[in-house]
């Protein structure tokens, strides 16, 4: 697992200036990222519909096109239709071009789904940890700097994000945009397999420290282990 710097950017997503310290920075951090990956995701979603209904209008304009070149015979083709095929060109252009804008924010979407579950699993996680014995202060203070670096990473995640969507409004040639993808995408798979074994790592701990079988017992189904 990579380590984290507890570093707070200064992100397109954080709209506070400062932070209190401590665990209640963390529930702050958590909550802005959780409204935000919601915003995001919505946001999402009313892009992809109204590029689905561009693509419905567009094949079906270009199947219009089409049955009117498939009765023209050979000897016919004139400047009108070479007009017409040229627009059919057009069409079927923008059609891919759309289609392809649409495969872009579907995986946009799988990636912003994925920081949801996770910031998720971290409250879930976090709130365990704190209410269990086993564990020091100094112990659930370095756990707090793990989860808070997590987080932040996790924003930062969502600043990647963010340009690619902004880069559909802007110039960005597909190899950039594909690259920023696959570059957020590495990123949040990452952050996620750092948390869940982060998460594994501390229940264990606890486990080991158990009194008895009984105790063992109870904390695996505390901390939801078959």
């Amino acid at each position: 697992m990579k380590k984290y710097m507890v570093i707070l950017p200064l992100s397109a997503v954080t709209v506070f200036v400062s932070l209190p310290e401590g665990a209640d920075a963390q529930i702050v951090v958590s909550q802005v990222l959780q409204e935000t990956v919601g915003r995001v995701i919505r946001a999402i979603d009313l892009e992809v519909q109204r590029l689905q209904n561009k693509t419905i209008w567009l094949q079906n304009a270009q199947k219009a096109l089409e049955n009117q070149l498939s009765k023209l015979k050979l000897t016919e083709i004139s400047d009108w239709s070479e007009k017409q095929k040229n627009l059919y060109d057009n069409y079927y252009n923008e059609l891919w071009q759309v289609k392809s804008v649409i495969a872009y924010y579907e995986h946009i979407k799988d990636m912003t789904g994925k920081q949801a579950t996770l910031v998720g699993q971290y409250n879930h996680a976090w709130g365990l940890l704190q209410s269990d014995k086993h564990f020091s202060a100094d112990e659930l203070k370095y756990m707090q700097s793990v989860y808070s670096g997590i987080l932040q990473e996790s924003v930062k995640n969502l600043d990647e994000i963010l340009v690619v969507i902004n880069s559909f409004k802007t110039q960005m040639s597909d190899a950039k945009r594909l690259e920023l993808v696959n570059k957020a995408a590495d990123r949040v798979d990452t952050n996620c397999s750092d948390l869940k074994q982060f998460n594994n790592q501390n229940y264990m701990l606890s486990i080991q420290r158990a009194k008895d079988e009984n105790e063992v017992l109870t904390l695996k189904k505390y901390y939801g282990i078959d």
